[in-house]
């Protein structure tokens, strides 16, 4: 079948816009074609600098016939409304055809080439696809990433002919810029397009483009005694920059060794796209070596001399970049913290959050408060809390923001502090993504946890939440920062507990005035009512002990104070629950489990996750599977009873006349379970609870089998009810069965 091949040849197209450009291309063209009724057996698109490629093989030579049939009015219907339908669908009242009182239309059409179809598409798409930015260019009104320059289409060997702003379509495409014959290229399909541009220095695809430049450096390296320092960002966007990439090994000046190797690195990537190079024989920390006086640059043309000018060239421009480095190392160190901290004060977080001097108060606050939960020294981490958004303001993080931590735990360590400090200074941002590293130290932990806390409840706190796709403050990534967090520690830790600090101290614009007092209050509580277990009852409970502490201030602004803590309590609580289901749902979890287990009101990240795991075991089991269909049952039925008034409470009834032995069976099954299921909970035995109510599977089945609900004896129902009410509240107190599917 026929093979259609589009090129959109242009100006270079930044490298990062690059593979988007790509997947919508092929989205486009897939949309529209697959709406014409056409098929195809592949479909496959390419980007680089200069060109948009796209091959479809395997598509019909044209569109096939379509009938189509419309719905139209009743045929009781008034006459506009019949006229309105022929207007419509161009048809008459004899054309239209009757079935069941209602009128149908059926319109057919006849297929058309898929070569007109390919140049009305191609125009359509070009005249509206979504780069990120655009340009218009010369007397016309076409917008494009850059000026379009070539347009070559070609379907079934021939030139499907069409004009957009004065570019005709056409077979020819054009090599390297630099290295190629510099003739138009004549191609007559995908293949000989591919090969003709290899011929003429151009990699067409960028899997081959990222394999030449890894094999070539690897082996640059190789010959002086060096290793390739990895990094797959910088990988992808050289391999958009070059058509032909060649990469060159040069030198740079040893003394730049004595920066940060983060400094470096960073230097090398975000201005000059080099890669760093190291030496396998140092004595670096992990034991993989320290970097070498070297860098590797992707340049996109084969020298003569074999790269040595550029190399030297590109030397120079990179010592010139660390020289601005060095100084701003050097200058760093003669400022310190504490006049960092003091401009932090003109430093505004939000608007209605006040300065990033205020977030280290909070924040140091919070960690001094978590820390005896992870095990953290409170001094300690309180230091490291206060230290730990100073590098913001330094040269350094001013002139590369990627560095923010990582220097500061460079200048704490200059400053004289101790590891455990400046470890925590400089890992407390992380995990900032699911491939991120989780901080294990309890210092560090406690700072981490301070930190995303006060993000979370402040930017609740003034109803800055994220909504649908949204989240410009990326509370997402910090929520998931947290539950990382909690259980990589695998300590008992609670959620609410963890919120209602950073709840009261956040103070927004719109804040009571006595923001200060009543955190006081609040703060004298004792932590036994914080450990005691806060649900939204016993949450207002504390709250307003602390209000009553302060009763000589109390005012209504009080009462909104607290409702409003509350409320943002409960809404990050639900924000939680919603990040842990897709982090358990990438872990092969499913999400009702988590809604199963969360129902119970349970806020301990790590016990939540054990009993997801354990619900998941005894569900695929098939005691599980068959218990929860009989949970479903009796949960039916006890509802439909619960809207004619009110269950009957009280003890289930054993040896009644003529009571059913399944029934007696049931209710001793359920008094066993209910002691076996507390006690393994007490414990935290998960998996013993389960097994306790794998118990239950039998004689439930045996009930629902022989026993029925409904008697017309009063006495004989109530007591079932009152027997299935005790199924629904025993497994109830393991998960809430009723938000399982199945």
């Amino acid at each position: 079948m026929p093979q259609l091949l589009l090129e959109i040849f242009s100006e270079e197209i930044p490298a990062r816009m690059q593979q988007g450009a790509a997947r919508d291309l092929e989205r486009m063209i897939s949309d529209r074609l697959k709406a014409a009724g056409l098929t195809w057996d592949a479909l496959t698109t390419y980007a680089g600098p200069r060109r948009l490629t796209l091959v479809i093989d395997g598509l019909p030579a044209a569109t096939p016939d379509r009938e189509e049939e419309v719905k139209g009015p009743k045929t009781s219907a008034p006459a506009q409304a019949l006229d309105g339908f022929l207007r419509k669908t161009g048809l008459t009242r004899d054309q239209l055809v009757e079935r069941d009182g209602v009128l149908f239309a059926v319109l057919s059409s006849k297929g058309r080439a898929t070569a007109d179809l390919v140049a009305e598409t191609v125009d359509q798409i070009v005249r509206a696809f979504p780069w990120p930015k655009s340009m218009r260019w010369g007397s016309g009104t076409l917008r494009w990433v850059r000026p379009i320059k070539r347009i070559l289409c070609v379907f079934d060997g021939a030139v499907v002919p069409f004009e957009i702003d004065g570019i005709a379509s056409d077979a020819i495409t054009e090599g390297h810029r630099f290295l190629g014959s510099g003739e138009p290229l004549r191609v007559s399909d995908f293949a000989d397009y591919r090969a003709q541009l290899e011929k003429n220095f151009v990699l067409l695809d960028v899997a081959d483009r990222k394999l030449r430049i890894l094999e070539q450096a690897k082996a640059a390296c190789a010959a002086r005694g060096l290793v390739l320092v990895d990094d797959d960002g910088l990988l992808d966007e050289v391999a958009g920059l070059a058509e032909w990439p060649t990469p060159i090994l040069g030198d740079m000046d040893p003394q730049f060794l004595a920066l940060p190797p983060e400094v470096i690195q960073l230097s090398m990537k975000v201005h000059q796209k080099y890669f760093a190079v190291r030496d396998p024989s140092g004595d670096g920390p992990d034991s993989s070596g320290k970097l070498a006086p070297n860098f590797l640059v992707v340049a996109n043309v084969e020298a003569t001399d074999g790269g040595k000018a550029l190399a030297a060239g590109n030397s120079r421009v990179l010592s010139a970049r660390l020289n601005d480095a060095r100084f701003f190392w050097d200058e760093d160190q003669k400022v310190g913290f504490d006049a960092w901290n003091a401009k932090l004060s003109g430093v505004t977080f939000h608007a209605k959050l006040g300065t990033l001097a205020e977030r280290v108060e909070r924040i140091a606050a919070l960690a001094r408060e978590i820390a005896p939960l992870v095990g953290a020294d409170p001094d300690e981490t309180e230091t490291a809390a206060k230290l730990s958004k100073a590098d913001l303001v330094s040269g350094m993080v001013s002139e590369f923001p990627e560095l923010q931590g990582i220097m500061g735990g460079y200048y704490a360590r200059l400053a004289g502090h101790s590891g455990v400090i400046a470890d925590a200074v400089r890992d407390h941002y992380k995990p900032q993504g699911p491939a991120d590293t989780v901080p294990t130290a309890p210092v560090t932990v406690a700072v981490a946890l301070a930190d995303k806390l006060d993000t979370l409840v402040g930017f609740f706190a003034i109803d800055e939440k994220p909504t649908g796709s949204k989240d410009p403050f990326a509370l997402r990534r910090a929520a998931l920062g947290v539950i990382r967090l909690v259980l990589e520690t695998n300590r008992p830790i609670s959620l609410r507990q963890l919120l209602v600090l950073p709840s009261l101290r956040v103070r927004t614009v719109a804040a009571v005035a006595r923001a200060t007092r009543l955190e006081t209050a609040l703060l004298d509580v004792t932590r036994a009512q914080v450990q005691a277990g806060l649900s939204q009852p016993k949450l207002y409970d504390w709250v307003e002990a602390a209000i009553a502490a302060d009763a000589p201030h109390s005012s209504e602004a009080d009462s909104q104070q607290l409702d409003r803590t509350v409320h943002a309590i409960e809404a990050i609580l639900a924000f939680f629950a919603d990040r842990l289901t897709v982090l358990l749902r990438d872990r092969g979890q499913r999400h009702d489990l988590v809604a199963a287990v969360f129902a119970l009101g349970d806020d301990d990240l790590v016990r939540i996750v054990r009993r997801v795991e354990a619900l998941a075991a005894f569900l695929a089991t098939d005691d599980g599977a068959n218990l929860l269909a009989g949970y479903k049952r009796a949960s039916n039925i006890l509802r439909a009873e619960e809207k004619k008034g009110p269950l009957p409470s009280g003890m289930v009834q054993t040896g009644l006349p003529n009571q059913p032995e399944a029934e007696t069976t049931l209710a001793f099954a359920v008094g066993a379970a209910r002691t076996a299921v507390e006690a393994a909970l007490e414990t935290e035995d998960f998996a013993a609870a389960m097994t306790a109510l794998a118990a239950l599977r039998a004689p439930v089945d045996a009930f629902f089998e022989t026993v029925m609900v409904n008697s017309d004896v009063a006495e004989e129902r109530d007591n079932r009810l009152k027997l299935l009410g005790q199924v629904r509240d025993v497994m109830g107190q393991v998960a809430d069965f009723g938000q399982i599917a199945g």
